[in-house]
């Protein structure tokens, strides 16, 4: 509690801050977004949801019901904050759950895989990282149509590196998720800030 978090440091600089989907670290005040300095809240406690479609998430403490994919709704929620609040600068975290078990993506994105001769989890895997590529694009998209792209940084990382369970493309590394070898702790990391 006494550590100052990214939210803290940019709201009390100005910021408007909302956290959007995972939150794996804790469940109960201040131990939540809204206690550690984010204005908005909107997603899950305990870093693992068990249905991705048509789900209960958490508005600031209150739970609401949703209807659609997890990753559009999230991503729908993203846009919707960084067109809010005039020319208040804002910071957007958005954790986003996919891709994890459990494996669970729209046809249209499972249907292309397993076209392939893919087996199920790794064809529902790969479907989920088609349509997360898909909802950071809207999310770009967005920035470019409200002409905010040049004065925003957007910074994009993982939380391990390759999953556990499903046997995956890891680049030749040694191990995957829950190992200190390169294949669990090595992450993407793209940076844009066109200004």
């Amino acid at each position: 509690q006494d550590e100052v978090t990214l939210a803290e440091a940019l709201r009390s600089g100005g910021y408007r801050t909302a956290c959007i989907g995972k939150w794996h670290n804790g469940e109960q005040f201040p131990y939540t977004p809204p206690g550690q300095g984010f204005d908005e809240f909107f997603g899950f406690h305990n870093g693992h949801i068990n249905d991705y479609f048509d789900t209960e998430l958490i508005r600031g403490a209150q739970p609401v019901p949703t209807q659609g994919y997890i990753t559009d709704v999230l991503t729908d929620e993203a846009i919707r904050f960084l067109g809010s609040g005039g020319d208040q600068p804002r910071f957007c975290y958005v954790a986003y759950n996919a891709p994890h078990s459990p494996f669970q993506v729209p046809d249209r994105y499972f249907d292309r895989f397993h076209a392939k001769g893919l087996a199920d989890d790794v064809s529902a895997f790969y479907g989920m990282c088609e349509n997360l590529d898909d909802n950071v694009g809207r999310l770009l998209a967005a920035l470019d149509q409200r002409g905010q792209a040049r004065d925003t940084i957007v910074v994009f990382l993982t939380d391990n590196g390759g999953t556990a369970g499903v046997k995956l493309y890891n680049a030749g590394m040694r191990g995957g998720k829950t190992s200190v070898h390169e294949g669990g702790c090595r992450v993407p990391l793209f940076v844009r800030w066109p200004a």
